[in-house]
């Protein structure tokens, strides 16, 4: 999510720097302005700032008038989508990881039921956040794409890593969705509006370059942040 919301929104702002950095050899110059070496970091004034939300944020004060604006109008609109904004980073992206990482059970011959368990909670959540867009869309407020919706982009253009590493995540095919057949088509509405905008294209790269990476988290074998937390129950750190 970090590098996506890095690129999408500096580039709203003016006599920008962009550099991008590997987050398993980060640079010192990284380490100075932000000693948890997490991306993005903006460098403002000659002052840190760090944590994607916070930036997005920030670059919307600071640029009220440099194009669209990500945020809504609205007070309550705009205090509604920063509820949602913190769930995706509280709830979905924590479940996200616990579902990727989930290790099978030693039981020989056994069902998996925590693998399961982690998949319909996944999948809960999806629907749940499915459930407070906006009727018509296709994005999440309506017509037009907001910070909420990049803020969930990078991991909704991702769930193909499930496919591939935990037997998938087993979205409903359409027309299959039973009951909640018109929560899944809008969820499928919004997925193929948000991987089909150009700047979320352009801020990915090829599958096999993300594989070794998701591998690692696939086996809880990954040494990041976010993965020691997954291990020790808790969130986002």
């Amino acid at each position: 999510m970090s590098i996506l919301c890095c690129i999408l929104t500096e580039q709203r702002a003016h006599n920008v720097q962009y550099i991008e950095v590997n987050p398993y050899h980060k640079p010192e110059s990284l380490l100075k302005l932000n000693p948890r070496g997490l991306v993005p970091t903006l460098q403002y004034a000659n002052k840190p700032l760090y944590e994607s939300t916070v930036i997005c944020q920030f670059l919307e004060e600071a640029y009220p008038d440099h194009g669209t604006s990500l945020l809504p109008k609205d007070v309550y609109d705009r205090a509604r989508m920063r509820i949602w904004i913190d769930w995706i980073t509280s709830r979905y992206i924590p479940a996200y990881h616990r579902f990727l990482q989930h290790q099978p059970s030693s039981v020989e011959g056994g069902s998996d039921e925590g693998l399961e368990a982690a998949r319909q909670a996944f999948l809960g959540l999806t629907k749940e956040f499915t459930k407070e867009m906006d009727n018509k869309g296709p994005y999440f407020h309506g017509a037009e794409p907001m910070m909420i919706d990049f803020m969930l982009a990078p991991w909704a253009v991702r769930l193909w890593v499930f496919d591939h590493y935990k037997g998938g995540l087993e979205v409903p095919e359409e027309g299959k969705g039973g009951e909640d057949e018109h929560v899944w088509q809008r969820w499928r509405t919004w997925v193929g509006a948000i991987e089909g905008r150009e700047s979320v294209k352009k801020t990915l790269s090829e599958r096999e370059h993300y594989l070794p990476i998701y591998k690692r988290y696939a086996e809880d074998k990954a040494q990041s942040e976010m993965a020691k937390a997954t291990r020790k129950g808790q969130g986002v750190p």
